[in-house]
């Protein structure tokens, strides 16, 4: 008979783990060498890899196990296969990170508040960097997508979209990429929550507060840009603590 979906507490559960293998297997160990070779040897992205043939001639395995390990590094992102050019060094992006920190929360590991701690540390501090490094460009592409939140503010799915896009030009315009990647990884799981209660759109609380730190920004005011984010980020706190319970059909979700 099998487990229940859902075990009573006090009982064991059965039939829920699988034995484990004695060894890794060979795939598993190619792809380890490959990647510790990519880094080891600082490839740059791009660069082009042996083919299948000449790496399982290197290695000393068959083609089979070579495709295999090529296919656990494509999903981590390590290296891309190219029609025609075969293997390169992938770009590392943080789709990775991002798609885990999606999981954890869809899972009930990640709640708001976990999530809008470590936000607070990290986007106070990029808004007074962003303020000291601004380009016109970085500040005229920050007013663009605010003014596009304004226009769309009546789309449930737009307003959730540039609302992100408004906090991840912030950190691009630190011009620093650790802080985009940083904003990225976090990103999933801030539209992840916010769509638990989304509703009509851009709030005008949200709209005016990005204005502010927009505002900040553009004049260089690194102190009064990390002010106006922090009012920013607890306005979206109080909100979430008001409504977190509240029908899910109601006002939009700040974030």
């Amino acid at each position: 008979m099998p487990a229940p979906a859902h075990p009573v507490e006090g009982e064991p559960v059965r039939a829920l783990f699988e034995q484990v293998a004695r060894a890794p297997r060979l795939s598993d160990k190619v792809a380890d060498k490959m990647l510790e070779t990519i880094l080891s040897k600082r490839l740059e992205v791009g660069v082009r890899l042996p083919s299948e043939r000449e790496l399982g001639e290197q290695f000393g395995v068959s083609r089979t196990v070579v495709r295999e390990a090529v296919r656990v590094l494509v999903a981590k992102g390590v290296i891309e296969v190219r029609s025609g050019s075969g293997l390169r060094v992938a770009a590392v992006g943080s789709s990775a990170v991002s798609e885990s920190m999606s999981l954890f929360l869809r899972a009930g590991t990640l709640d708001f508040e976990k999530v809008h701690e470590v936000r607070v540390l990290l986007e106070v501090h990029i808004a007074g960097i962003a303020a000291e490094r601004a380009s016109d460009q970085d500040v005229s592409l920050l007013r663009s997508v605010h003014e596009r939140m304004r226009r769309e503010a009546g789309d449930v799915e737009a307003a959730a979209r540039d609302d992100l896009e408004f906090h991840r030009m912030i950190a691009r315009a630190t011009q620093n990429d650790l802080y985009l990647l940083l904003m990225d990884s976090i990103g999933s799981a801030l539209i992840d929550i916010r769509r638990r209660n989304l509703g009509s759109g851009s709030s005008p609380m949200t709209l005016d507060q990005h204005e502010r730190v927009l505002e900040r920004i553009a004049a260089h005011d690194a102190a009064g840009a990390r002010s106006a984010m922090q009012a920013h980020l607890d306005g979206v706190a109080r909100w979430w603590r008001e409504h977190s319970r509240a029908d899910p059909a109601g006002e939009a979700a700040p974030a």
